[in-house]
Formats: C-alpha cells, structure tokens, sequence
C-alpha cells in the first residue's frame, strides 16, 4: 500500500519524508528539489510485535509496512502543466492515500512560493489542480455516457446522474470523497475511476517547535476547514521529527521527546493514521522461526488473509485456528492457549480481527 506525500514546494515534505524513511531524500529551500518521487519502505509501530517477540523468542521478527512516495510540489496551474504538473498527477494516481503537508509556521529564513503563509490558501491552491484534474475525467466520461443514456439504457442513465452529480461538485470546489453518493453507486460507477480527490488523505499541520503539544491558529483553522471532508488532521513539527529521527538510541530520543512535552515521535503517529486511512488492520503468525506482522483490508476473511502469505493458501484453505492477542499474551504460549479451551478453528467465513494470531491449514 502507498501513501503519497504532497503539498505546495517548500512546506516540510521532503524533511517529513527523510524523518519517516531515514532515506535521507534532498532538503532545501527552493522549490522542486524532489523532481523524482523519492519511496521509502516505512515500519508500522506496534508494540504488540515486541510482547509476542518477548513471549515467543522467535529468530527473527518481521512488522507491517506502509510505502511512503515523497511527491514533487505542485503549483497553480498544475492541472494545465504549469510547473512539474503532469508528471505531479500523475504520481499521485498511483497512491492509495494521499498525506497533504502544510505550512502551519512562521519563519523569515524559508521561502514560501506564494510570498506569504497562509496554508487555508495552500490547501484550496492544490485541491483546486487535483479537482480539475478529476473534472477533466468526468467529462470525458460524460461524453461517452451521454451517448449510452439517449438510447435508453437504464444503467448508462444512472450513470450519467451520477457523473452530473460529481461535475456539479466538483465545479463547486468539493472534492470527491466529500459529494454525497449513495453508497453502491460509489461502488459501482465512482471507485472504480480512481479519482484524485476520492483518496483518503491526513493533513499534515507542518508547525514549529513551540506549538508541537497544542498547535496554533494555523492548525485551527485547517480543522475547521475540513471538518465536512472524510479526512483526518495531524499536528507535527517536522523540524522537530527531523532532529528525533538522527538519534540512534532509543532513551535519548525519549529524553528528547520528554524535553518538548510529547510522549511519542510524530512520525508513529503518522504512520499508525496513514494505516488506519488505508482501511489496513494487522495479523501475526508466531512461531519459533519468526513472530511476523501481516497486513490485510478491515473485514477480511480467514482465506484472504491466508493469501496474503501465498496464493497457494488461500486456493487450498481449509480452516485458520486463531487466538487472540490478549489471548496469547494472558496465557504466555499457543500450547498453554489451547489447555486453556482459547483457540477457535475457523472456516472461510471468519472475519479476521485485529491482532489475530493466526494459523493456517491448506492442501494444494
């Protein structure tokens, strides 16, 4: 899965980027110094992968992943091939949730490509290139729709409806996560174009070192902002998480955190949100050679999940015994669990929860 990092040239992305993947893509002060989308591989946080580590004292312990793209910057006029535009959209089609950075700070020293801070405007100048983006689709769509819908077919006609419905919204700067589509059309007609704009996204209130705990005026006015939008705000000092990620030792990043008042680096949180915003949840295998964190939808069933680790799993499922974590870390050991009457045998039914200890029987 991946989640695109954007925003307007000089707003912290690349920074945030280097702190989350250690990648250590180019920083500067001017604009497009990422031309080429830099990928970073991101670990999942979860302290559960160390109490089964702990518990099972397996020889290698492998967690979940998330794919972070660090995305040039785009400018007014994107959509129309001002600036790195095409090649902009076109990077950011390719994610599966986008991470929009603002600038939420004040500071002399750092250019911002409009010559003033105001990230209400910034948020509005890149949702307007990825909304006629998107209204360039639907037209195009309508076209063919059009056609379809005068000879009477039904489905072209319920089509066409709702195509009218995202041109409308989409005139009047609402992005696509945010019109009001009945749930099964969404699915039918609207995910299936891949829109920009119908991508989950986190906005990222890129603050300085003071308003890291509580945030400022800024940040206030991004909530209020997209309080109607599906989308989720996270207030981070990137500065700050730039600093943090250069510490190699554990208790000296935690020192560091306790001096400026947060319990935890910003990037966790971030990429814990990114997950959360994939609609991701996690599973374990634990056993001697490895205790490993696997990544599946929310609501998938026993068979799919098996297929995550091999295809072949999934085509011969036979049944998924299952613990659950609290399970697993109240009685110490699968053995013990089992005295204990706690693990289920699944069928292709089951609904993996997160945190399932899972172990599958197949035959190909």
């Amino acid at each position: 899965m991946k989640a695109g990092i954007v925003g307007l040239p000089n707003v912290g992305k690349s920074t945030l980027f280097n702190s989350l993947s250690n990648a250590k893509a180019q920083s500067a002060n001017f604009p497009f110094c990422t031309i080429e989308p830099n990928i970073g591989v991101v670990n999942v946080p979860d302290p559960r992968l160390s109490k089964l580590e702990e518990l099972v004292k397996p020889e290698r312990v492998l967690p979940a992943t998330v794919e972070i793209v660090d995305i040039a910057g785009l400018v007014k006029g994107a959509s129309k091939g001002e600036g790195l535009g095409n090649q902009f959209l076109g990077n950011i089609r390719e994610t599966d949730a986008i991470l929009h950075v603002l600038r939420c700070f004040d500071d002399d020293n750092v250019v911002h490509v409009d010559g003033k801070i105001n990230p209400l405007n910034d948020k509005e100048t890149i949702d307007i290139e990825l909304q006629l983006k998107d209204l360039e689709a639907v037209d195009k769509k309508l076209e063919k729709t059009k056609r379809a819908a005068k000879t009477g077919q039904k489905e072209a006609q319920r089509e066409f409806a709702i195509l009218e419905k995202l041109k409308e919204g989409l005139e009047a700067g609402i992005s696509v996560r945010a019109i009001d589509i009945d749930e099964d059309d969404r699915d039918e007609f609207v995910t299936p174009m891949q829109f920009i704009t119908d991508k989950p996204v986190l906005y990222i209130c890129n603050v300085d070192e003071k308003s890291a705990v509580d945030g400022n005026a800024y940040v206030e006015q991004i909530k209020e902002a997209v309080k109607d939008e599906n989308a989720e705000v996270l207030v981070l000092a990137v500065g700050i998480e730039a600093d943090i990620s250069e510490l190699e030792d554990f208790e000296e990043r935690q020192m560091f955190l306790e001096d400026i008042g947060l319990e935890e680096a910003g990037a966790s949180k971030l990429i814990r949100t990114a997950y959360r915003l994939l609609n991701q949840q996690t599973y374990f295998t634990a056993g001697v050679k490895e205790v490993r964190a696997w990544t599946v939808k929310v609501g998938a069933t026993a068979p799919e999940a098996a297929g995550v680790i091999h295809t072949d799993f999934q085509k011969g499922f036979i049944r998924a015994e299952v613990i659950a974590y609290d399970d697993f870390v109240k009685y110490g050991s699968e053995a013990k669990v089992k005295e204990a009457g706690k693990l289920s045998v699944e069928g292709k039914e089951y609904i993996v929860q997160d945190g399932d200890v899972m172990n599958f029987r197949f035959n190909v």
